[in-house]
């Protein structure tokens, strides 16, 4: 069996990260599941490896290739993003982000604490979502493993593909 080529390993690659990014924009608009400032920069190495696979698609294969790593690195970076956001669920340290902190409780009247009160509720970091009923995997632990798998499948591809191996 053949290979498949920098081309056919990008268009994997957008369909597998816009599935991704697709399934979390339909849990938050259709699901009516409202995401945390962490959930909304998990998304971004998503955004970024479409961009960057869609380019492999159309480049020489030896440019894909600088591509498809890139595409790797970023998935790396993601599933960093998602052992954070474990661990900010899991208790074991806090949120970077200001967003996932408790507001501070301004004093004085009622109209300066309602002015720093947000414009719509959010969501705390610390607080799992789990996209699917019982399975007590959460929706930052999936992103974890996916984007782990996804980096490291392309891993495998980019240490084989252009040493002439057949599988």
């Amino acid at each position: 069996m053949r290979r498949p080529s920098e081309h056919t390993v990008a268009a994997l690659s957008v369909l597998a990260a816009g599935v991704a990014l697709g399934i979390a924009l339909a849990a938050q608009h259709l699901g009516g599941m409202v995401p945390c400032a962490l959930c909304l920069l998990e998304r971004w190495p998503y955004r970024i490896a479409i961009v960057l696979s869609l380019a492999a698609c159309f480049l020489p294969a030896v440019l894909a290739r600088v591509s498809l790593a890139l595409v790797a690195l970023v998935m790396l970076a993601g599933a960093g993003l998602g052992a954070l956001h474990v661990g900010v669920e899991q208790g074991w340290w806090p949120s970077p982000l200001p967003e996932c902190a408790a507001p501070p409780i301004a004093t004085g009247s009622i109209a300066a604490r309602l002015a720093t009160m947000p414009a719509r509720p959010s969501k705390p970091c610390d607080a799992p979502t789990f996209l699917i009923p019982h399975l007590p995997v959460s929706m930052a632990a999936m992103n974890l493993i996916f984007a782990l798998a996804f980096a490291v499948l392309l891993a495998v591809f980019l240490s084989g593909a252009g040493s002439g191996r057949r599988a």
